[in-house]
């Protein structure tokens, strides 16, 4: 069995929907297919319970109106018969005038709990028109509900084994299904609530499936054709990768390729499952795999993560005292500030953070342990590829390349298979380019 999960845009008009059908009834075999919402739903969703939580109802109820007469112009497109257009208006409207049932004073006590439930439509009304839809053109699909087998634990990570046996269940309950649709990002949490899966949306929901069920394969459906060696947005003569190891593409998801979530990626490695980056505008483009893969000597590709934050700590008592390294970790620990990366020297610590939101109070306390030092407008370049002690030039390539850039970090070793740097935003392309130069002369994917 195959896991195909398609993002909003690759389910963003009637025309798309089409296409996501035809690919998926070409694909062999039993296939679970996880859908995002419609592209641009959620953001209009969370646009919503903003409204309601401010106490600006007409306002919620006029955007509501105007989200579900777009969904009712994609139904009178992607349906060709009146029956199917009525039935699925029908469930339209209803999961409408749910949403419009929070528009009203009551709601805004509770606005937390309300959020989840209102933003979680997009994928359920994603998912029950792909349904129909294949319906329609004769597929043997069926629906199932994500909430029948995605939960998250009291800590809000999944639950591995309630996922596996659920799933299980249901598969083995219908051996007649050939493509069950469900849908990505959305699950309940350990009391029952409608929640999500916070980070990797639809991604990791994909490859959770793909674990729990021990699939096949996991194919990752976006607008882009597959992983590349340097972001196409800024760099000319850019390349899809043929395939790349699972470390390679976590540290490049995490340090900026947006194609994939670097946590949706852990439960496919754990499993052994490989992950394939498709185009659903290009099908028939190969796209990249990402599986437990031999990693050449050589820099492979590059990924840039904006609005970075540098901090200096420097103290001249740190030098032989055990525990300044916690005591610094502590205060973004406080502060619930994850760091990015840390480089060392005898009286000064200088780590990275992408979140400046309690910045103030951060520095204010890390100026108790010595003298802080902040500067923003920074940028992480990360290099992967082979970077482990016994390959040799790796390195040279990456520095010679940059000989005209200032660079602010460094962190090399920390992973053998990433080298990270620290650049101003403004040397940001300058750098991509020609590190793009520098490493992959003459390299093929």
């Amino acid at each position: 069995m195959k896991v195909l999960k398609f993002g909003g845009t690759s389910v963003g008009s009637a025309k798309s929907i089409k296409e996501v059908a035809k690919i998926v009834a070409n694909i062999e075999g039993r296939k679970i297919v996880v859908l995002s919402a419609m592209s641009q739903t959620t953001n209009v969703l969370h646009k919503i319970t903003d409204f309601i939580a401010t106490s600006k109802f007409v306002e919620a109820e006029n955007t509501i109106d105007e989200l579900c007469a777009k969904y009712k112009d994609v139904i009178t497109e992607l349906y060709s018969s009146d029956a199917y257009r009525k039935q699925a208006s029908a469930f339209i409207e209803e999961r409408f005038d749910f949403i419009k049932s929070y528009a009203h004073e009551g709601s805004v006590a509770v606005i937390e709990g309300i959020e989840k439930i209102i933003v979680a439509q997009g994928e359920i009304l994603s998912t029950n028109m792909f349904a129909m839809y294949l319906e329609e053109i004769k597929q043997n699909a069926s629906l199932l509900s994500a909430f029948d087998f995605m939960r998250i634990d009291e800590a809000g990570e999944p639950d591995s084994a309630f996922i596996t046996e659920s799933l299980g269940a249901i598969t083995e309950a219908n051996p007649q299904t050939d493509i069950f649709v469900t849908q990505g990002y959305i699950c309940l949490n350990h009391v029952g609530d409608i929640d999500n899966l916070k980070r990797g949306g639809s991604d990791y929901s994909a490859s959770l499936i793909g674990a729990g069920i021990v699939a096949e394969e996991i194919q990752i459906w976006t607008d882009i054709d597959g992983m590349h060696n340097n972001d196409p947005r800024y760099v000319d003569n850019t390349f899809s990768l043929k395939e790349i190891s699972f470390d390679e593409a976590a540290e490049l998801a995490y340090f900026g390729a947006k194609i994939l979530h670097p946590q949706s990626v852990i439960p496919a490695k754990e499993k052994n499952v490989p992950v394939l980056l498709k185009d659903t505008f290009n099908p028939e483009s190969p796209g990249t795999i990402i599986k437990n893969c031999e990693v050449p000597n050589r820099v492979r590709a590059i990924a840039a993560k904006d609005g970075i934050t540098a901090i200096k700590i420097k103290s001249y008592r740190m030098l032989m005292a055990y525990g300044f390294l916690k005591n610094i970790f502590e205060v973004f620990e406080k502060y619930k500030t994850s760091i990015d990366m840390v480089t060392t020297s005898e009286v000064a610590v200088s780590l990275t953070i992408d979140d400046a939101s309690h910045l103030a109070e951060i520095t204010k306390e890390l100026e108790d342990i010595g003298s802080v030092e902040v500067d923003d407008n920074l940028s992480i370049i990360c290099l992967a590829g082979d970077f482990s002690s016994k390959q040799k030039g790796a390195s040279a390539a990456i520095f010679n390349s940059l000989t005209n850039i200032p660079i602010r970090m460094i962190s090399y070793g920390g992973s053998n298979y990433n080298v990270s740097l620290v650049v101003s935003t403004d040397d940001k392309i300058p750098a991509l380019r020609a590190l793009n130069e520098g490493v992959f002369d003459n390299v093929v994917s």
